[in-house]
């Protein structure tokens, strides 16, 4: 034969097999072996193949059979019903070659973000230890159903993301509830994921997406932002502009670390930040509301629950300024504003030189009271802080009563500490301060100020709870002379 027919033979033979050949369906990194999705719910499995390729996927848990058909981008998402928690399950997915995702449970799924205390992992942060992790670290084991996604670290080494777009795919990985693994997940969400499991004896899945110093701004979406017109934004259409700081640059967190799994079905999501915003606490008033709205727009989950945590004491620009202490009575209101909302109050386990306190268990263990109470419909425990409802005043003392409180304010017969109280000229001083025995309302005085008008409590970057519920909440912070 020929040998220019042989070739011309052998193009046509390859020519005509290109159709034949798949591309393996790609998956977004949130998708993969060992994940949790949330129960009885509807759930989206979505990725990219050839431009319009059938995609088959079948669920061990029914046995059910699902079709979906990739668009002219390749790209496709399908919806798939999951039952009551259990697994392992796997998944089927193929588009000619099959990819099987294995060890899949089904249970409660939570988005856990924000700036570095969200961040810090279980085994602290370089020189800085938290309490009592080691222990559970060392006696994690691969059978408790707890899955751990995070996009901040890789085998304990930090992986930063950003984009000045939002992204489809980002880093990330789940891992099962090894040593290894809950060494360098967030302290924080371990925590909550723990009591979660515990109590409601299912499997639990966080989904971690933080970044240290972040403000929060870094984590809206440019459609959050652009009512603010305070904030420019035109940086975001320039390419020769480099992104030089991503904790304090408007959208870039959000694009790279939280818009590729909004597709992901969540139950509620968790926030700890605020740090780095005291210096602008009157914008965060308004920019919270408005990245919380967003945020559940985007799931189409509905008003999801949004749990977060009001900074702890520490002493920032000085113990005795005030900038952190206006931030938490700004987180305080965005926490009556935000419906479905709670504040986990931290006022205890703050430190004057340690800016991530080494409690992570309690604040973990706070914002699960919250899920339990309001998201679960669990009962007869405290989750509610104290919080002030009115003040009467009778010749040189004031009388504070309080909402969330029963039982009474705690401890009786010791004096308290934290409290100033003011006449007419609005001069602060140190107040004595005590829960009355007779009526066991909380009383406070000073001999300085015979004629008083208002009364602080805690309304300091540092300063340490006095006043709890019997339950051994921490009262939020307040002052009566801005009401």
């Amino acid at each position: 034969m020929n040998k220019n027919i042989i070739i011309f033979i052998s193009i046509l033979c390859i020519v005509f097999s290109i159709p034949l050949i798949h591309a393996k369906v790609k998956l977004p990194t949130i998708l993969g072996n060992n994940m949790v999705l949330q129960q009885q719910t509807t759930v989206k499995l979505w990725g990219e193949s050839d431009p319009k390729a059938k995609i088959k996927i079948k669920t061990s848990w029914n046995h059910k059979k699902y079709t979906a058909t990739a668009d002219a981008d390749g790209k496709w998402l399908l919806a798939v019903a999951t039952p009551v928690a259990g697994g392992p399950y796997e998944i089927n997915i193929s588009d000619g070659e099959e990819t099987v995702l294995e060890n899949v449970l089904i249970g409660e799924v939570w988005f856990c973000s924000g700036q570095s205390n969200m961040e810090m992992p279980m085994r602290g942060f370089d020189r800085q230890p938290l309490k009592n992790t080691n222990d559970i670290i060392a006696k994690a084991k691969t059978k408790t159903p707890i899955r751990m996604y995070t996009t901040d670290s890789e085998n304990g080494s930090w992986v930063r993301q950003f984009s000045k777009k939002p992204e489809t795919d980002c880093k990330g990985k789940w891992l099962e509830n090894a040593p290894e693994n809950v060494a360098n997940i967030s302290a924080t969400a371990y925590f909550f994921a723990s009591c979660i499991r515990e109590v409601m004896e299912v499997p639990v899945g966080i989904i971690v997406s933080s970044w240290g110093g972040s403000m929060v701004e870094a984590w809206m979406s440019r459609e959050a932002v652009s009512p603010f017109k305070e904030i420019d934004l035109s940086f975001l259409d320039n390419d020769d502009s480099p992104v030089r700081n991503p904790t304090s640059t408007p959208c870039v967190l959000y694009n790279a670390k939280i818009a590729p799994l909004i597709n992901f079905t969540i139950k509620g999501f968790l926030w700890y930040q605020g740090e780095s915003n005291r210096n602008n606490a009157d914008l965060y008033a308004r920019l919270m509301p408005a990245f919380v709205k967003d945020l559940r727009q985007r799931w189409g989950v509905g008003d999801f629950p949004f749990y977060f945590v009001q900074i702890a004491p520490f002493n920032y620009e000085g113990a005795d300024g005030t900038s952190a202490a206006r931030l938490r009575e700004v987180q305080f209101q965005n926490m009556k504003e935000i419906p479905n909302s709670g504040m986990a109050v931290t006022m205890d386990i703050g430190h004057p030189v340690f800016i991530h306190p080494m409690d992570k268990e309690t604040v973990g263990n706070r914002l699960a009271y919250w899920a339990l109470a309001k998201t679960y419909g669990k009962s007869g425990f405290g989750y509610l802080s104290p919080e002030y409802k009115s003040m009467e005043i009778k010749e040189d003392k004031v009388y504070i009563d309080f909402d969330n409180a029963p039982g009474g304010i705690c401890p009786m017969w010791t004096d308290l500490e934290g409290f100033e109280i003011a006449g007419e000229n609005k001069v602060f001083h140190p107040a004595k301060a005590e829960i009355e025995t007779r009526t066991a309302r909380l009383v406070v005085s000073c001999t300085d100020v015979p004629a008083p008008v208002a009364v602080r409590y805690l309304y300091k970057n540092y300063a340490e709870a006095s006043i709890f519920s019997i339950y051994g909440i921490p009262a939020t912070p307040f002052r009566t002379d801005n009401r």
